[in-house]
């Protein structure tokens, strides 16, 4: 059975007063618009926790030098927007164990 090449997985997680929901989804259409165009970015997921005042989304790219770059540009633009105490962490993934549990791979 052929399953998916190694990828890395990116999360970002930070501080975060809203907005939330729809708003949010309204008010950064042009940032998701503009990371969809990364390179090397597979997808990504958008988190949200409104009680905790937290936000940041978990990232899949096909090797880690496309994470690792995005790591550093993100960084970046989250200083630059005033976030701080932002937390980001990558891990390889085990393709074979994902396989299994139906983890979207691709």
């Amino acid at each position: 059975m052929s399953h998916a090449p190694p990828t890395t997985l990116l999360q970002f997680d930070f501080p975060f007063a809203g907005p939330w929901g729809a708003e949010l989804g309204s008010a950064m259409n042009d940032l998701a618009l503009d990371i969809a165009g990364e390179d090397g970015l597979l997808w990504k997921i958008w988190t949200e926790n409104q009680a905790a005042g937290r936000a940041g989304g978990i990232y899949l790219f096909a090797d880690a030098a496309s994470a690792e770059r995005y790591r550093t540009k993100h960084a970046a633009r989250l200083q630059a927007f005033g976030v701080e105490g932002v937390v980001a962490h990558s891990f390889a993934v085990n393709a074979a164990l994902t396989h299994i549990t139906r983890g979207p791979l691709s």
